[in-house]
């Protein structure tokens, strides 16, 4: 019997090379097949071609067990879709026995936002002249601007700017570019912190080494100024994102042009952000209606 390993590492091997998985999904997806493989041992192994739909159920039993949330279930569920399916696709099996997994219903916990005010607090706080609070600055400006993600943000190299139009050219999910605008405040601060740049790296933000600046800089840079700012806030750099979009509907975009700008495939997705805005909407009421008091 072939090690069930053996299928493991072909389906990593696979989501490295030919799908360019994240590191951090590839992380998860090796501990959870790893896990289930553990599973199969304790139960004197498997092949995989005996691997039937019952035993992905107790599998998922166990797991239940242990009362993990939702959202790692699903998780875990999504792994051993991935896997039975790749290993399907490449005639290793003859019936894929995750195909009949279900989901369990997930709460979407409303995302977390700032203010305008506070986002104006945030902003102003990097401070002098030299070049890691004018980096500060731009990107800052830069996250609030955009709406990017942290992810596309740090893998931006200075060739994606457009200083002179206003816009940035940014790498999603799924490798899908989109364009997005530029404000005016961030067009002055990256001016000012690209002008004061001398090293030759092509990253647009990078750290006090010359580096590329990663998710975790970009985090603990945030972190120090919430804390600068007395903000009593749980605040992380997709915070701004969030933030972005709430503003933007705050303000009368639509719900298309503000699904463009985030780069989601789904607007399904975008909708979250409404349920943020209702406060903004009982206002306008409260002020407009003539029986709404």
């Amino acid at each position: 019997m072939i090690p069930f390993s053996y299928y493991t590492d072909k389906f990593l091997n696979y989501i490295t090379v030919e799908k360019n998985y994240s590191q951090h999904t590839i992380k998860n997806y090796k501990a959870d097949l790893g896990e289930f493989e553990s599973f199969l041992n304790s139960r004197g192994g498997k092949d995989i071609k005996s691997i039937d739909y019952f035993i992905l159920r107790k599998f998922l039993s166990t797991l239940n067990q242990r009362q993990l949330n939702k959202r790692t279930l699903s998780r875990k569920i999504s792994t051993l879709k991935s896997f039975f399916k790749f290993t399907l696709r490449e005639n290793i099996i003859e019936n894929n026995p995750a195909s009949s997994l279900t989901y369990p219903r997930l709460d979407k916990p409303l995302p977390n936002f700032l203010t305008e005010k506070q986002v104006m607090t945030i902003l102003s706080l990097p401070e002098g002249e030299d070049i890691l609070g004018l980096r500060d600055k731009a990107m800052l400006e830069f996250l609030y601007s955009t709406g990017a993600r942290v992810s596309e943000m740090v893998s931006l190299k200075i060739g994606a700017l457009d200083l002179i139009s206003g816009i940035v050219k940014v790498k999603g999910k799924g490798r899908k570019e989109r364009l997005l605008p530029l404000g005016e405040p961030a067009i002055v601060s990256l001016k000012t912190y690209l002008d004061k740049r001398i090293d030759s790296s092509q990253a647009l933000f990078i750290n006090k080494r010359g580096g590329r600046l990663t998710d975790r800089g970009v985090r603990g840079i945030i972190y120090k100024y919430i804390r600068k700012s007395a903000l009593s806030l749980k605040v992380s750099p997709h915070t701004f994102r969030h933030s972005f979009a709430t503003h933007l509907l705050n303000r009368g975009a639509d719900l298309r042009s503000v699904q463009e700008l985030l780069g989601h495939s789904n607007i399904a997705t975008t909708q979250v952000y409404t349920h943020l805005t209702i406060d903004s909407l009982k206002n306008v009421y409260q002020r407009a209606h003539p029986r709404a008091k």
